[in-house]
């Protein structure tokens, strides 16, 4: 029988204001970086680099998510920020796709807990399938999913105090501040609300639940696990050994694979914050390329290392 303790409140509470804090930090941090990297390197630049139609972008876009330590919520400001800068379609959602999975946090916790043969197998899937998934959605046309809105930067003021025709033009660096600012306001209802989502199933989902649900036993344990690492937001340096302890407590290791790859590829957190700029078409599909990548690891793992 499900019962509330003092515990889940606590840690209900502890999880939203961490993540409160940290993603607003990261969000105002990456935002304002972008922001500096946009007045050096110019838009024509990053669509030569990551041009629709070359497809050595696509594996540019894919290590540049391996090497870019973000989690699934702080990819969104470098994604607005290559959208504004109208980089190929293909190569921001390998990027979307990508960033999280690989990033170097990740990764290093993967080789620690797992062992390299294993941090390999999950380098490959999560690679290809970014890069695969990139591709079709270029190629089926479903940029027009993006809302028109999300190419525009927000306006900024134009001077320092009030607009009278006296008034000093604000610098380059604060009119940057003042972008990010605007951009944060528009995107902080999505953010608390969906910060409090997932603190709420963190709090509230007992782990031993999970491992019941989730073992060798069941015939669904991959798309069960697949599922619940969705909702179940945690951060990358926080999934892993999590993970390895819900092996220990009779979580098979191809539903484990899907956990990580489930809860670290998305969380509700960024669906929310994603809905700011895709319409609802690009959002299913985001969330069903993450639940085929998290199943096609989990069963190809339970395939491939029994």
């Amino acid at each position: 029988m499900f019962t509330i303790n003092a515990q889940m409140v606590t840690d209900t509470l502890n999880m939203f204001a961490f993540l409160a804090v940290e993603l607003t930090l990261l969000f105002l941090l990456i935002s304002y970086a972008v922001g500096v990297l946009q007045l050096y390197i110019p838009p024509e630049k990053i669509q030569s680099i990551l041009g629709a139609k070359k497809g050595k972008g696509y594996i540019i876009a894919a290590l540049l998510g391996a090497i870019t330590p973000f989690c699934s919520c702080s990819t969104i400001p470098f994604l607005k920020g290559l959208l504004r800068a109208k980089a190929g379609f293909g190569c921001m959602m390998v990027f979307l796709f990508a960033s999280p999975l690989l990033n170097p946090i990740i990764i290093g916790l993967f080789v620690v807990t797992f062992g390299l043969k294993v941090t390999l197998f999950y380098f490959a899937i999560s690679m290809g399938v970014s890069i695969l998934a990139g591709y079709l959605l270029e190629k089926f046309g479903f940029e027009k999913y993006i809302k028109a809105e999300a190419y525009n930067p927000p306006k900024a003021q134009g001077c320092s105090s009030g607009c009278g025709t006296k008034s000093k033009p604000i610098s380059k660096w604060l009119a940057i501040w003042h972008t990010t600012w605007t951009d944060f306001k528009k995107v902080l209802p999505y953010l608390m609300g969906g910060i409090a989502l997932g603190s709420l199933i963190y709090g509230f989902m007992p782990t031993e639940f999970i491992a019941r649900v989730a073992n060798d036993n069941n015939p669904f344990a991959v798309p069960v696990a697949a599922i619940i690492g969705i909702p179940l937001y945690i951060r990358a340096e926080a999934v892993i050994p999590l993970s390895a302890a819900l092996a220990a407590k009779g979580m098979g290791l191809g539903a484990v694979m899907a956990l990580i790859i489930g809860s670290a590829g998305a969380s509700l957190t960024e669906v929310i914050l994603l809905k700011s700029i895709f319409k609802n078409q690009m959002i299913f599909t985001f969330l069903a390329v993450i639940l085929s990548m998290a199943m096609l690891a989990g069963y190809s793992y339970g395939y491939f290392f029994k």
